[in-house]
């Protein structure tokens, strides 16, 4: 079977390429080679020049270490704020339904 291409929308595609430029412009500021943060990062010199081209397949989870390795703030500097954050997101998600089911059909009973 054939691997299925994912279309993304042009604004995910522009925020992918901010975040892969605010990681190079860090790497850069670093002065560290690509190799260099591959090996901190526990990943690979082609990966991290995926991340940088702004590869959208690429996992989050490494987007999201590197701009950690590299200083770069997610959502907030501030680590208690964060928590903070996540602490009301959890209050909001323990009072919604913790499952969404879709609409039931109609029912077609006009015979």
């Amino acid at each position: 079977m054939a691997k299925k291409t994912r279309i993304y929308s042009k604004n995910t595609l522009q925020a992918i390429k901010l975040f892969a430029s605010l990681i190079q412009v860090a790497r850069k500021k670093h002065r560290w080679s690509a190799s260099e943060l591959a090996e901190r990062a526990g990943t690979t010199r082609p990966t991290i020049h995926k991340i940088e081209q702004a590869s959208p397949v690429t996992e989050i989870g490494l987007y999201f270490e590197i701009a950690y390795l590299l200083g770069i703030p997610l959502f907030s500097v501030d680590q208690a704020e964060m928590t903070a954050i996540q602490d009301n997101l959890d209050l909001q998600l323990a009072v919604l339904p913790k499952r969404i089911d879709s609409a039931p059909s109609e029912v077609f009973d006009d015979f």
